[in-house]
């Protein structure tokens, strides 16, 4: 298959065909304001070589830092209906009540909580009240609300509640966007509760990114599906990331993971992935990242649904040198190192100044860091080299020595031998890692609940053919679905065998797009 790989980062906008196996092609393009100014510039700029135009491309995949930055900068937000089922014992802690104020305060509609949800064995221990629910449409329609979060307790054991609910909302809000719980996240009422706010919060902005994100395709001339990466490294049919953009938060860093893994060839192993603003550090665990297992904050408020475990310091290319070479970042020039940058006759002393000095690097002019004094140069490196040790090494889980894959345009940071490590890989194209991790991604699906009344067998079967047809809703060719991951855990204070079974299957994109 051809497939063209999109990363959106806040420097550069990176592009690639693939071709089966083989990188075809790699070019860059400055990130623009509106995000599809640089999607636009790195297609034409693909589009310019006849061996990506002389046949049909299957497939875009495009990984974005949108929806996460929206959230992180409070920007583009819409106001939410937050309907929790649980009274009388949710009525404590109320939505939103964990968030920042300024992040609640342009998120939060109206708020309402009413009878119903599960106890932690399955059973029911109110009844649904409904004549409350509709109460509660009533007033998110009439306050203009069209994105609307539904979180029961204990929804992932029996969604049941969630699923009414949402019936419910849609018969007075036939429009709206809803987001139930159970879909995201995992047994933690507030932290997927939050998960679910946050979703419904990016709504118009997910749907208003596909919308642009296809319309520069097709003003690129090309006609094949579009697909967002997700979390996991793997990746989604854009209708379906439209409605749940939450799990597109992470995509960035872990499209540089997969695309590391696929450059090296290497299924276990560390990866460092080096920016103009930020080092992403995580560990490879069969070709894919490993996964978070508890709570992870994201714009100061906890969550709890699929992200990578990913560990993030202030060290990039266009990193601020200061005190002499003793401290680097974790400010940074970021997009603007062609100005600000010394090698570009700027006045800032970066990260990129002091490798170019000490022959790591070809960028710039030269000359211009000539007289930058040897003994700073060699303070700002080995306080470089130290934030890269120390970091890996808090990254790792055992103290066995892995291989360090390093990737990203400020990979020139990362020295030859690392404490811990056994060899440090670089690759090629490894300064566009994160496109051709979009360009090779699979569809997943995952399912993680709670079964009861049946055999581990069993279970674990029922698991496996429900992330098999999650899968094939994102866009999977279910031929080649393979399962990945499983995990079972004995509940010894449910009834009936039960167990939580969470099963994870990848496959290959369907030829014709789902």
């Amino acid at each position: 298959m051809r497939r063209i790989g999109i990363d959106v980062g806040g420097t550069n906008t990176d592009a690639v065909l693939i071709a089966g196996n083989a990188v075809v092609r790699s070019v860059k393009a400055a990130t623009t304001t509106d995000v599809t100014g640089g999607i636009l510039a790195a297609l034409a700029a693909l589009s310019r070589f006849p061996e990506v135009t002389e046949r049909p491309v299957d497939a875009v995949m495009i990984g974005t830092t949108h929806f996460i930055n929206a959230v992180v900068q409070g920007r583009n937000l819409n106001r939410v209906g937050a309907l929790r089922i649980g009274l009388p014992s949710g009525a404590s802690l109320p939505p939103f009540c964990d968030w920042p104020p300024a992040l609640a305060d342009l998120v939060r509609g109206e708020v309402a909580m009413v009878e119903g949800g599960h106890d932690y064995d399955g059973r029911p221990f109110m009844p649904l009240d409904r004549d409350a629910i509709r109460a509660a449409a009533r007033r998110f329609a009439a306050a203009g609300l069209k994105a609307v979060a539904i979180a029961a307790v204990f929804a992932p054991i029996d969604p049941s509640c969630e699923t009414e609910a949402a019936l419910i909302v849609r018969e007075a809000i036939p429009d709206a966007a809803i987001t139930c719980s159970h879909e995201l996240g995992r047994i933690g009422l507030l932290e997927r509760e939050n998960a679910a706010l946050m979703n419904a919060a990016l709504a118009e902005l997910a749907r208003d990114t596909v919308a642009a994100f296809e319309a520069a395709i097709a003003a690129s001339g090309l006609a094949a599906p579009l697909y967002l990466t997700q979390n996991d490294g793997t990746v989604m049919l854009a209708a379906h990331a439209m409605r749940q953009p939450v799990l597109s938060f992470a995509s960035g860093a872990t499209n540089s993971m997969r695309g590391a893994a696929f450059l090296s060839g290497l299924a276990d192993a560390m990866v460092i992935d080096v920016g103009g603003t930020t080092t992403d550090i995580g560990q490879l665990r069969h070709g894919f990242p490993r996964e978070a297992n508890g709570v992870v904050e994201v714009g100061g408020v906890r969550t709890l649904f699929r992200m990578p475990d990913l560990l993030s310091i202030g060290l990039g290319g266009g990193s601020h040198v200061e005190d002499g070479g003793d401290r680097v970042g974790p400010v940074s020039v970021g997009h603007r190192l062609t100005q600000e940058a010394l090698i570009f006759g700027g006045t800032r002393l970066t990260a990129s100044d002091v490798a170019v000095a000490a022959g790591l690097l070809e960028l710039g002019d030269r000359a211009r860091v000539a007289a930058l004094a040897p003994a700073l140069v060699r303070r700002a490196l080995a306080r470089a080299h130290a934030m890269v040790e120390e970091n890996v090494d808090r990254m790792k889980t055992d103290a066995a020595p892995l291989p360090l894959i390093a990737v990203g345009g400020g990979a020139f940071l990362i020295p030859e031998t690392v404490a811990g490590i056994s060899r440090v890989v670089r690759v090629p194209h490894g300064d566009c890692a994160n496109a051709v991790g979009a360009a090779i991604a699979q569809v997943s699906g995952e399912i993680d609940q709670v079964f009861q009344g049946m055999a581990r067998a069993e279970a674990v079967a029922a698991a496996t053919e429900l992330a098999r047809e999650r899968a094939v809703a994102a866009g999977a060719e279910a031929g080649t679905l393979q399962t990945i991951e499983v995990e079972d855990i004995p509940l010894a204070y449910l009834p009936g065998n039960a167990l939580r079974v969470r099963v994870r299957v990848v496959g290959d994109i369907a030829a014709a797009g789902g």
